[in-house]
């Protein structure tokens, strides 16, 4: 009988036990999104009426619920202000027009993320003892003879050289890679100072859209004669004007 007695006395405790987890753990589900403090993004695993339901601790349904009504609304008013050709709507759309004609710095952003964050991909990236001691330092992309000079057509230069590769000035990263009408196969890398650095009259291009280039890296192939000698066109905007490569750099 005290036996019988002893084991009905333990389902109990263990059936309370297990209602008060549930019930504190149903607490921290409901705590407002701004006080709540995460240290890892595992889901939470909570169980309700023998159920258990997952969900992402950083993943609200009706603060995403809001987000997605909010850009809808802000595309259908835009939508209105350019169907609209009244004059009175004239300075909201120019300003629209503005701020999607802007070009977004996105190597900017990248050196601002590196230095609160440190780099996405690693805790640490260990650096040579040359690379420390080129830093802060421009990279001549590839060395050789002015052909064409700034002053020829007031946007960049054309150099004669025996490199194989051309390497990027600066770190960076690249926003064009491709074909353009005047300088054929083509990379544009944007810096963290909004400069962008452009290496056209390419044979291969070595780096993708998007990509992160770091000073004095391959951007692409120079078209090489069967003397081993090749051209391709360097140019430096700020801006929206062009500037003089020559006073940034030395080509010799």
């Amino acid at each position: 009988m005290n036996r019988r007695a002893e084991e009905i006395k333990k389902r109990i405790a263990k059936r309370k036990q297990k209602r008060m987890g549930s019930i504190q753990t149903s607490k921290i589900n409901h705590l407002p999104f701004a006080e709540e403090s995460f240290e890892a993004e595992a889901p939470f695993f909570v169980e309700t009426d023998g159920n258990t339901k997952v969900f992402h601790p950083l993943f609200r349904s009706h603060i995403f619920i809001s987000k997605i009504l909010i850009s809808a609304c802000i595309v259908l008013a835009v939508g209105i202000l350019f169907k609209n050709e009244g004059d009175e709507f004239l300075k909201a759309r120019k300003m629209v027009e503005t701020a999607m004609e802007k070009e977004f710095n996105f190597a900017l952003v990248s050196k601002w993320y590196e230095e609160k964050f440190g780099h996405p991909l690693a805790i640490s990236l260990p650096k040579k003892e040359e690379e420390k001691k080129n830093a802060g330092q421009y990279a001549v992309p590839a060395t050789g003879k002015v052909l064409e000079s700034f002053q020829d057509n007031g946007q960049g230069v054309m150099i004669e050289t025996n490199k194989k590769m051309v390497e990027a000035m600066n770190e960076g990263i690249v926003i064009e890679a491709g074909e353009k009408e005047d300088t054929g196969l083509t990379v544009v890398i944007q810096h963290a100072d909004g400069i962008e650095t452009w290496y056209g009259h390419l044979e291969k291009i070595n780096v993708a859209l998007y990509d992160f280039v770091e000073t004095g890296k391959p951007v692409g192939n120079v078209k090489q004669n069967s003397n081993h000698q090749g051209t391709y066109y360097f140019a430096i905007k700020k801006g929206d004007a062009f500037i003089d490569p020559s006073q940034v750099i030395s080509f010799d």
